[in-house]
């Protein structure tokens, strides 16, 4: 009796993933003069611009994160605008509005903070519902619409949002469907005892780093492009469907990750082994984004929030209990 073949699907497209590797390599290193640690942080947002996405912030004030965001346009080459998110805050305010010109007697569109490559939404969860929904479309379609007229933002498009996770009082919780808009919610915790030495070292001695654009939003949206010729075998999409399946039957888990989360372990992925030089995708790149891919589209049941458990070991040891592809 003949032995069945191991399962082996060859790319259509072998690509050089070598390029890509080489720029991220230097934008991230560039970005690193001014932001010192959280190299891992810095990668997820990278993963994030090459996956079309948006990212989630969350950490205690002081942490650098608008710092982080603004400099990450300016070596991305990006145009960039802050919002800072208020409860007073109308949805005209970040999409813009239609202004009475005297001189031509008619109505012109002003654009609002939205129209840029990279925009912080600063304390997101600070904004009333309304103009967080108006936030909403923009995210998820890269348009707004404005007294029924539909307005395209500029390629590339990436919203990097901030929250504090502890003050509360005069916040709106972000609705389930803005939150799942979110390719990762990424925790930033406090710098590492040397990092704060660095940090406090270079305000002593008054230095201030000098940045270059390094990438362009054409060369961006290229690169873009390039993350449909990574290489993703079946069997690793039977993992991560796998892992999202899980979540949905585990006996600590409430509301389990929807098919969007397998989408988005697929495709941010591919774009870590893009950065990494490898035109294919392996296990470990899906572990490695797995954690601030799954910890907002999860609710842990009332009882194991009752006992202390928390959604990183839960996760945790999901991944432990699914088997890996070899």
């Amino acid at each position: 009796m003949e032995s069945r073949p191991k399962e082996r699907i060859v790319p259509m497209e072998v690509a050089d993933m070598g390029d890509v590797r080489g720029k991220a390599q230097q934008a991230l290193t560039e970005v690193s003069k001014v932001v010192v640690g959280y190299q891992d942080v810095l990668q997820k947002i990278f993963i994030a611009v090459l996956c079309d996405a948006h990212v989630l912030l969350e950490g205690m004030p002081g942490l650098a994160k608008t710092v982080t965001a603004k400099t990450f346009a300016r070596v991305l080459g990006c145009t960039f605008k802050r919002i800072q998110f208020t409860p007073d805050l109308l949805p005209g305010d970040i999409t813009g509005s239609s202004v009475y010109d005297q001189k031509t007697t008619t109505f012109v569109f002003r654009e609002g903070p939205l129209f840029a490559n990279i925009v912080l939404a600063d304390e997101i969860n600070r904004a009333a519902p309304k103009t967080q929904s108006a936030l909403l479309e923009a995210m998820g379609e890269h348009q707004i619409t404005v007294e029924g007229k539909t307005y395209h933002l500029p390629p590339p498009f990436c919203v990097i949002a901030t929250q504090n996770p502890i003050e509360q009082e005069g916040t709106y919780p972000l609705p389930e469907a803005q939150l799942d808009r979110f390719y990762f919610k990424v925790i930033m915790d406090y710098p590492m005892s040397d990092d704060e030495v660095e940090i406090m070292a270079r305000q002593v001695k008054g230095l201030r780093q000098d940045i270059a654009p390094i990438l362009s939003p054409e060369i961006i949206v290229a690169m873009q492009k390039k993350m449909d010729l990574v290489w993703i075998d079946n069997r690793v999409l039977r993992y991560i469907r796998d892992i999202t399946t899980k979540t949905r039957d585990d006996a600590q888990i409430a509301v389990g990750a929807g098919p969007r989360a397998s989408l988005v372990l697929m495709k941010a992925a591919k774009a870590r082994a893009a950065i990494l030089g490898r035109n294919y995708v392996i296990p470990d790149d899906v572990k490695e984004i797995a954690y601030c891919t799954l910890n907002h589209r999860l609710q842990l049941k009332p009882e194991a929030e009752l006992e202390g458990i928390k959604k990183d070991v839960v996760i945790k040891r999901l991944l432990e209990e699914v088997p890996v592809p070899i």
